[in-house]
Formats: structure tokens, sequence, C-alpha cells
């Protein structure tokens, strides 16, 4: 017998600010569109027509943004993970995300305005990690020490002898 395992669609709670960040996330994470966008019924008390809920797709991955919470409800102990290719995918992601109120952190994370967590990591490093060994630990030495991720500096500490 076949058992259906079905796919995992996070969910963010939003005060009111769902279509705002999805329209952000889809124009800076490579590849990250919106799917579908619902407003909530008229029997909704005072919220009937007012956007409630956006579906987005980000690297193959569903992701619901609802307006719904009265407070922010984002910490740091969930992140969304973004891997790129480039330094120069890395920076637009990055800095797309901080915008307009968006805050740094350590090792490749950040806080978008909207309170939500990210971590944007260059593809080299899950390489490294499948490999192992002297070169990942070296990079990730490196990387404990950055804000924004350097690829170069990362692939550099690994390659040192």
């Amino acid at each position: 017998m076949e058992v259906h395992v079905p796919a995992l669609s996070p969910c963010l709670w939003f005060r009111d600010e769902a279509t705002e960040a999805a329209d952000l996330y889809a124009r800076v994470i490579p590849g990250a569109r919106v799917v579908s966008r619902a407003d909530f019924p008229d029997v909704v008390a005072g919220r009937g027509g007012k956007p409630m809920l956006v579906e987005m797709e980000i690297g193959g991955s569903r992701l619901q943004l609802l307006n719904g919470a009265r407070e922010r409800l984002f910490t740091m102990g969930v992140s969304l993970v973004v891997m790129v290719d480039t330094q120069e995918e890395l920076d637009r992601v990055w800095d797309g995300l901080v915008a307009d109120g968006g805050r740094e952190g350590v090792c490749g994370w950040l806080t978008d305005r909207f309170g939500v967590s990210w971590q944007v990591v260059p593809s080299v490093m899950d390489r490294l990690a499948a490999e192992g060994g002297e070169r990942y630990a070296r990079a990730m030495q490196a990387l404990m020490g950055m804000t924004r991720l350097d690829v170069a500096a990362l692939l550099a500490a690994a390659d040192r002898p």
C-alpha cells in the first residue's frame, strides 16, 4: 500500500503586510513567485475584501503568508534559507531583504523589515558540507566571523593549507 506524504507548506502570520512581504520576496529572491492571492470573505467582521492570504513558491517549495496576527510573532528560532550560486545573487538578495528597516545578523542571517529571519547562503557551503573534512571546517570557521557571507573568502579559507 502506497502512503501519501503531503507537501509541507509553512504559513507565516503577518499583521497586515503579507502582500507587501510577498511582493518583496518575489522581487529579490531568484525564482520566487506569487502563486495566488485571496481576500478575507465579507463575513469576516472588519476585514472583508482586505488581503488575507498570499501563496508563494520559493525554490520549488510553497509558502503561505497570512494577514492575521495582532502582534509580531516571528523569532530567530525559525528562519527561511535562501541558497544562492554567486556573490552577486547573495548581495542582491541580502540588500533587498535588509532594505527599509531590516537588520543584519551574524553568519549569514538577517531579519527583514517584517521580522522574518532569513539565512542567505552560497551553494558552495552545501558542497563543502557534503565533502566534510578540513576544507569544510576551515570554511565554517571563516563563516562564523562574517555578517554577510563572502563567497571568495569562504573558498579561500577552505583552500588554506
